[in-house]
């Protein structure tokens, strides 16, 4: 009898973390990479110096927090930025300024979109995010979900910098477990860049096919003509 494939909360949580490394490095944080270890905590918690959370839900509910020191914040803000063509000496300087703020909230946003699209193709379902809320805290701040958990999970992960700065990614969710029924291929991300390149081409070949065509009507008129 073939082994029934189980996906668990653990699984869930790998997948959230492979889309925080993956968005960052792809924002100029290559080498951000995560601690093999996983907490069992019994909350989840905004800390200083930087937190940031989403709330999803759908297939199933959850909250994510990532909480930033002021120098990982800093540190990945920066590279960025610069990733970006933006002058060092135009950077924000401090963690609390509302440039950070914003721009660490855009990377949590596409992080979490991240997330989704993985657990859409991988686990054929779907979770809906609210929009990130980013702020400046000196204290810790315990955040909740505003609907009932059947049986809440929650996890911390740690995550370092290449400069050796710390943050750390805490998700709370139901318990739950994906059971796969039968075989299925996963959907496939379709990326916007490669259908733009594909339309152009088929349109530049059925352009040139046009005017090969056109070519050839007009030799055979002329040679009606006797020219």
């Amino acid at each position: 009898m073939k082994k029934t494939k189980v996906v668990t909360t653990e699984e869930i949580l790998l997948t959230l973390c492979q889309s925080v490394t993956q968005v960052l490095a792809a924002a100029g944080n290559d080498k951000v990479a995560y601690s093999p270890m996983v907490q069992k905590i019994q909350k989840t918690c905004l800390r200083p110096d930087l937190g940031c959370f989403v709330l999803f839900d759908g297939g199933f509910s959850g909250l994510v927090i990532i909480n930033f020191t002021s120098q990982a914040a800093m540190e990945i803000y920066r590279k960025y930025m610069m990733s970006m063509g933006m002058p060092e000496s135009e950077l924000a300087n401090f963690h609390t300024s509302d440039e950070v703020g914003n721009v660490m909230g855009e990377l949590m946003n596409q992080i979490v979109g991240d997330f989704t699209n993985r657990v859409r193709m991988e686990l054929q379902t779907s979770i809906n995010q609210s929009q990130p809320k980013m702020m400046a805290i000196n204290k810790q701040v315990q955040i909740m979900i505003n609907t009932q958990l059947d049986q809440p999970q929650a996890r911390r992960v740690t995550f370092s910098t290449p400069n050796h700065a710390i943050f750390y990614m805490e998700l709370s969710m139901d318990k739950t477990e994906f059971i796969q029924l039968h075989d299925f291929i996963p959907t496939q991300d379709e990326n916007p860049d490669d259908i733009i390149a594909n339309t152009n081409a088929a349109e530049s070949e059925a352009s040139e096919s046009v005017e090969v065509l056109t070519s050839d009507a007009d030799d055979d008129f002329l040679k009606n003509l006797g020219l």
